[in-house]
Formats: C-alpha cells, sequence, structure tokens
C-alpha cells in the first residue's frame, strides 16, 4: 500500500485529501509543519508528498529544496496560487505536479497515480545529492559513497542533516542521540564530530559540510550554502 504524506495546515483541506486518498486505497497521514514532514521523509516509508506551498514555518518551495537534498520521493506542490512563475519554479526546483485550489479530490487521487505510476512508487536520491540516508538500512551515502560509520555517528550525522544550516548545540544533539545531557558525555560531542569529518574528508576532502560555531554548537552546511 502506498504512503502518502500531506503536508497541509488547513484541515478542512486536509481532511478532505485523507478522505480521498484513503478511499481508494492509499495510506495517508497528514502533518501541518514543513519541518515534521522533511523528518518523515528522512525516516523512510513515504512514496508521495503532497506539499502546500503556504506552511506555517517555511514555504512549501524551500522545503522541496531541503527535500531535493537527500530524497527524490515524489512531491506534488498544493497551492492557492496559480500565476504559471509559480508553477514553473514549483517545478524547476524538483517537484513532479502542481495542483492549484480550489481542486477535484478526484482528480488530486488520479495524479497521485499518475506520478506514481511514472517513479514506481519509489523515492530514490537524486544524481547529484550531497547526502543520502536511508534510515531503514542504517546507511549514509555522501557524494554517492558509503560512509562507514558507527551507530552513534550515525544518528549525530542524521540529526545535523535533518536541519540544514541549523546551529545545534552540544546538548541538542545529545538528546537526538539518545544520550543524557547531563552524564558528562557532552565533550564527547567533539571527539565524535571529528572523527564523522575525518570520513567525510576522505571522500571529498576539498567541502567541509560540519561547520564548528564556538560558544554555540556545529551546523550541517549544504555544499550550495557553504562559505
Amino acid at each position: 500500500m502506498h504512503q502518502i504524506l500531506v503536508v497541509e495546515d488547513e484541515v478542512a483541506i486536509a481532511d478532505t485529501l485523507l478522505y480521498a486518498l484513503t478511499g481508494e486505497g492509499f495510506a495517508a497521514r497528514r502533518v501541518a509543519v514543513a519541518a515534521e514532514a522533511l523528518e518523515l521523509v528522512r525516516a523512510g516509508g513515504t512514496d508521495l508528498v503532497i506539499l502546500d506551498v503556504g506552511l506555517p514555518d517555511m514555504t512549501g518551495f524551500e522545503a522541496c529544496k531541503q527535500l531535493r537534498r537527500f530524497s527524490n520521493v515524489p512531491v506534488m506542490f498544493l497551492t492557492a496560487r496559480a500565476e504559471e512563475v509559480d508553477r514553473v519554479v514549483g517545478l524547476e526546483i524538483g517537484a513532479d505536479d502542481y495542483v492549484v485550489k480550489p481542486f477535484s479530490p478526484r482528480e488530486v487521487v488520479a495524479r497521485v497515480r499518475a506520478i506514481l505510476k511514472r517513479s514506481n512508487g519509489h523515492g530514490t536520491p537524486p544524481a547529484d545529492a550531497e547526502f543520502h540516508v536511508d534510515s531503514e538500512r542504517l546507511q549514509i551515502h555522501y557524494s554517492g559513497q558509503l560512509l562507514k560509520l558507527t551507530a552513534l555517528e550515525f544518528r549525530l550525522l542524521q540529526q545535523l542533516l535533518a536541519f540544514p544550516e541549523r546551529v545545534q548545540s552540544r546538548e541538542m544533539l545529545l538528546t537526538a542521540v539518545g544520550v543524557a545531557a547531563d552524564a558528562g558525555y557532552e565533550r564527547n560531542i567533539d571527539t565524535h564530530i571529528k572523527a564523522l569529518r575525518a570520513k567525510l574528508r576522505e571522500v571529498a576532502p576539498e567541502h567541509e559540510p560540519i561547520q564548528t560555531h564556538r560558544g554555540f554548537g556545529y551546523s550541517y552546511q549544504p555544499r550550495a550554502a557553504a562559505t
């Protein structure tokens, strides 16, 4: 059964989509913010994303850009903006289709079926993706190469990749990897970051995706955004 993720903050619209999708045999769930949607896609199991352009935490366009850094799962934009330039922008940044509100639920379902048929229902990493996280196999590929990571390194890198350009403190990273911040382990994060960097340099020595922010913590800087 195909898993459809609806990213829509308007409850009435989301409920209409969920009803139409489940009525046609899809498994569908809804989230209201882009950040949660990105985490779910990273976790695996999502076959298609219906993404509203106007979300509370970021635009659907920005969410799609971030998603395309690690996944090629099909994306359908859902928006009230009908201008041609918006449709073109949406498709150029990696969307597979674009539906304008108000819409016919039956049409949306038909488009979902068509996209899944074209993609065989599987999201795969784009050829030029810097990182690809496979949460089911607990693997991360960097520039097309599989990284040999410890379990803690995997969780640490996964957490950094989930929030591009966001500075995360050592305490935040410890919590994310399942270690209590009061366990006297905080400075050991530095050791694991150092080990991660060494493994990343073996693949691409010209780029430093993990940045240090002295007194604050660390962040993942995508190749295009790194300075």
